[in-house]
């Protein structure tokens, strides 16, 4: 092979690896890998009105914690 071919590849492999390096710090600062109650919620409620339910109770919860100022 020339050396020129192998320059190349490992320009591109590692311009390749610094994209997703990039993207996935990108991700962990904007809070894409949170949620962590996910799969665990959809195990939990399998009915439409199990996960209506959970959702009204989250909206009450998050609506107690907008309304609660301590003195």
């Amino acid at each position: 092979m020339d050396s020129w071919i192998i320059v190349m590849m490992l320009t591109a492999s590692l311009f390749l690896g610094a994209l997703a390096l990039f993207a996935v710090l990108w991700a962990i600062k904007n809070g894409q890998f949170d949620d962590e109650e996910k799969f665990l919620n959809g195990a939990k409620f399998d009915g439409v009105d199990d996960l209506n339910d959970a959702v009204e109770l989250e909206k009450k919860r998050e609506k107690l914690k907008r309304d609660y100022r301590p003195e």
